[in-house]
């Protein structure tokens, strides 16, 4: 091993090729592209989505790079709103070994490059797996228990390394001025936990995307960094941010084991640790026909932290109620499904509903529960009791979600955004997204009509 890591993971992003990725990581990587793009659409349906849209439109007065779903704005603002509508409805993907949202930060760079420089599909796609994996392999040195007990998030952090990745391979930058994009992404790494609750959290992933934006863009011009930010001794991403890291893990098996793969998604939009949650209920529901006034007791359990973190949030708002076991478990119960429509203010208001989640739901801490995993436990009013237990919910890398799962995705959260001819269009371009020859006419699509 080189003494310079993140120099030797910039080597490997320069060299990356179409071939070098396996078939199976070509599709994953298509797999992750339509999901964020699935939820970018769904993201204009966000209660802050207005706002964010503001400030992208004060980045600059350009119109030359597309808002997914929207028409056009800078570089800049285009990068940072489209980073900000993946994540906005919280149904983006996950990390989860280190609990990373990774496509709002390396997605919206690379459209965002790609578009301007009227790239292949096959280079959008290299860029893509690029991205992601430098962000996982990055996540995976930065050893996240460490990382975590100190409060730092995942996406502000490590997602600046992997939005650089994705533009800097787009801007054809070389191995030395893609470790100096490294060195600036990390300089502008930023994000606690102190914002959990709140909407801030998810600007971290939309600032992320930025970040590694300005990053490349400054590295293509030559802009002086050190090219080993992350186990630089004084300051460096794996001593300052953690307890030293795990450095020999950014390297290991490089290009041959792809830490992209473990990226999970979500088929509903909710908290990742509800997503268990969401996955025993319905399929206790389609299993024992169970109806909301035929249920007495809903026992929620989760494991010790999700439990820390999410037992407590009540539902009097959108962004709240997404959080939420108890809302979440009465809605589902109720309705069988799980999308934005049951989280609008006219639904939170429902008192019967409301009702439901206050008293007949408990959510319980479980020892014996993963970090990821959920119990539940239905008691009904003639006396049955049945259960599901998860380790994982649905859309986990154990349990994925199909190509036809996720193109549903896509279909359910452009209604209403895109036309439906312009929905399947866009779906045929992703399918075949290497023979693409300019990204142009994927992201003609992509924007509403006027």
């Amino acid at each position: 091993m080189s003494t310079s890591i993140t120099r030797d993971l910039a080597a490997f992003v320069a060299h990356l090729s179409y071939d070098d990725l396996p078939p199976r990581v070509r599709e994953r990587v298509k797999d992750l592209t339509i999901d964020a793009l699935a939820c970018a659409l769904g993201g204009h349906a966000g209660a802050e989505t207005a706002q964010v849209r503001a400030l992208a439109q004060a980045l600059g007065g350009s119109q030359e790079a597309t808002v997914v779903g929207d028409g056009g704005l800078s570089l800049a603002g285009a990068t940072l709103l489209n980073g900000y509508l993946i994540t906005a409805i919280t149904v983006c993907d996950v990390h989860r070994p280190t609990l990373c949202h990774v496509t709002p930060e390396v997605i919206p760079p690379a459209l965002a490059i790609a578009e301007r420089g009227r790239a292949s599909g096959r280079d959008l796609l290299v860029a893509i797996a690029a991205g992601l994996e430098t962000t996982t392999r990055v996540g995976a040195g930065w050893h996240f228990p460490a990382a975590r007990a100190r409060g730092w998030h995942a996406p502000g952090v490590i997602g600046p390394f992997g939005a650089a990745a994705a533009a800097g391979k787009l801007l054809g930058l070389d191995e030395g001025r893609l470790a100096r994009s490294f060195g600036l992404a990390g300089s502008q790494a930023a994000g606690t936990f102190a914002a959990w609750g709140t909407p801030t959290v998810k600007f971290h992933q939309a600032r992320g995307a930025l970040s590694g934006l300005l990053a490349a863009l400054l590295a293509e011009q030559r802009f002086v960094a050190t090219e080993e930010f992350l186990t630089h001794p004084d300051g460096g991403l794996l001593t300052t941010y953690s307890d030293g890291g795990r450095p020999e893990a950014v390297l290991a098996d490089l290009g041959q084991q792809w830490e992209l793969e473990q990226i999970s998604l979500r088929l509903w939009p909710a908290a990742t640790s509800v997503q268990a949650v969401i996955t025993a209920l319905l399929a206790l529901s389609a299993a024992h026909d169970l109806r909301p006034q035929h249920v007495a007791r809903v026992r929620v359990g989760l494991g010790p932290a999700a439990h820390a973190m999410h037992a407590d949030i009540g539902w009097e708002d959108t962004f709240r109620a997404l959080l939420s076991p108890r809302y979440v478990a009465a809605v589902v119960l109720h309705e069988r499904r799980c999308w934005l429509d049951q989280f609008a203010p006219s639904r939170l208001a429902d008192m019967q509903l409301s009702a439901f989640a206050r008293d007949r739901v408990e959510v319980v801490p479980d020892p014996s529960i993963g970090a990821i995993g959920a119990a539940v436990e239905v008691q009904t009013t003639d006396g049955r009791v049945v259960v599901d237990r998860r380790t994982v919910p649905k859309g986990d890398p154990s349990d994925p979600l199909t190509r036809a799962e996720i193109e549903g995705k896509f279909r359910t959260a452009s209604a209403g955004v895109l036309s439906s001819a312009a929905a399947e269009q866009a779906l045929g371009l992703l399918r075949d997204l290497e023979r693409l020859d300019d990204v142009r006419r994927l992201l003609a699509l992509l924007r509403a009509p006027s």
